[in-house]
């Protein structure tokens, strides 16, 4: 894909290849990264939710600065709006309880799910994530103006580009010629996947222009032609955030913060374009659970370190305060005990591996999925190094009152990355007791808080 901006910020980061959000849905994942606990333990597993009411009164990433002397600025989707967050946590997370949304909303339909926009029709109703990049460059510029008292600052900026619909504007797809966009390799589900595993991605199917063209059931695929267009929008979307951060980050290097500000980027979930024939996320499989993170130190990282180590979403919080502050965060307590504790980390500050990236951090990385009403069935899965190899291994159980009872389970899959990236073959039911019993006994450790 066309990111010059995104390859040049790697270039000044600690880029990590190998990392995994905690569960591959928006709100989850982002209340995971952001207060840095598990889902078991923010109990957010869902788009309402809100982990104050639900989990614990749990310190956040911007929380943790304010409350430090920091101005806190936000702009755009950083926690998930609404009931999920309480209006962006505005009372905990930010100066003045202030947060700046897109105002004009006019692509806002269920209509398309992808759209190349003409510059008349942009220039006239620019695109929300265009406002939240001129927002951001404009609190940048008031910043080097002194505009504000706080001495120092922590600006969150959030673009929902990729997300569907994929909406950009037409110029971008210049980048990616008819023709030039093939279809995934294998659009047919793993081998002997359980059931469990898929999602019928109707968050694609939502959308009108999508609704006729398929059911979301295992096995089915969409047109040809559809795939095409969708994969074709998808990488224009990206091309068009990296344009966004590019346009934000020479704000900064402009700035007289340059020299002296951690820069992270991340995002909340992968996404799947068609491979298995699966769309979106909402699934443990490896498109669905790795997203980039890049964490740019200046005077740490400024020649740029790639580390291919397993670190997880929540790993990022501890990593920009100690890169920030020199401070690390307090471990939380096992299990339970977590919830008890306010301000502390389940993840681990990255910060090692700028200077040594080749040495692990920690042993695994943990993703999870509920199934079903009620979430009656979680999937907890994990990635790790077994005999030399690098393997996925998730265990779908019944899940009950936030009890996972580990004799009542629907499914079992073992993907071995080494021989097959791709996940093509789940081969838990060819292996022996002596290789699932131990990637159990993590799975089971972790879901008691014990990772």
């Amino acid at each position: 894909m066309h990111t010059p901006n995104l390859a040049k910020l790697a270039g000044r980061s600690l880029v990590a290849l190998k990392s995994y959000v905690q569960q591959a849905v928006c709100s989850p994942s982002r209340t995971s990264m952001l207060t840095s606990r598990r889902p078991d333990r923010t109990r957010v597993y869902d788009l309402e939710s809100y982990w104050r009411d639900v989990g614990g009164n749990f310190t956040t990433l911007p929380q943790y600065f304010l409350e430090r002397g920091y101005r806190t600025i936000g702009t755009g989707k950083i926690f998930h709006p609404g009931a999920a967050s309480n209006n962006d946590d505005r009372a905990y997370s930010w100066t003045h309880q202030a947060y700046f949304h897109a105002y004009l909303q006019h692509y806002k339909t269920k209509a398309l799910a992808w759209r190349a926009v003409n510059k008349s029709e942009a220039d006239a109703y620019p695109l929300p994530d265009t406002q939240v990049k001129d927002h951001a460059v404009e609190v940048l510029a008031n910043l080097t103006k002194g505009a504000w008292p706080e001495e120092n600052f922590f600006l969150a900026v959030g673009f929902h580009k990729p997300h569907l619909p994929f909406i950009f504007p037409e110029e971008y797809l210049e980048y990616y010629p008819e023709g030039s966009v093939v279809l995934p390799p294998h659009q047919s589900a793993p081998k002997n996947m359980p059931a469990v595993a898929w999602t019928e991605y109707g968050e694609l199917l939502g959308y009108e222009d999508q609704t006729p063209l398929g059911t979301g059931a295992i096995g089915s695929v969409l047109p040809a032609a559809d795939v095409l267009a969708l994969r074709r929008a998808y990488y224009a979307a990206v091309s068009y955030m990296d344009g966004l951060v590019g346009e934000v980050v020479d704000a900064l290097d402009a700035s007289p913060f340059a020299k002296n500000t951690v820069v992270a980027f991340w995002g909340d979930h992968g996404w799947q374009l068609g491979e298995h024939g699966e769309w979106a996320k909402h699934t443990n499989f490896e498109l669905a659970t790795r997203a980039p993170v890049m964490i740019a130190v200046p005077g740490l990282t400024d020649g740029g370190v790639t580390t291919s180590q397993f670190t997880e979403l929540l790993d990022v919080f501890p990593t920009v305060v100690e890169a920030a502050l020199g401070e690390p965060m307090a471990a939380c307590p096992p299990g339970e005990a977590s919830r008890k504790v306010d301000t502390c980390t389940e993840g681990t500050s990255l910060l090692p591996l700028a200077t040594r990236p080749d040495t692990p951090v920690k042993r695994a990385a943990f993703s999870q999925y509920p199934r079903y009403e009620a979430y009656k069935i979680m999937g907890y899965s994990v990635v790790t190094a077994l005999d030399g190899d690098q393997v996925r291994f998730t265990k779908w159980c019944r899940f009950h009152n936030n009890v996972v009872d580990w004799d009542t389970c629907a499914g079992t899959e073992l993907y071995n990355h080494t021989r097959d990236v791709e996940e093509n073959f789940n081969v838990a039911g060819d292996a022996p007791e002596s290789v699932l019993a131990p990637l159990l006994k993590m799975v089971q450790e972790y879901a008691a808080g014990h990772a």
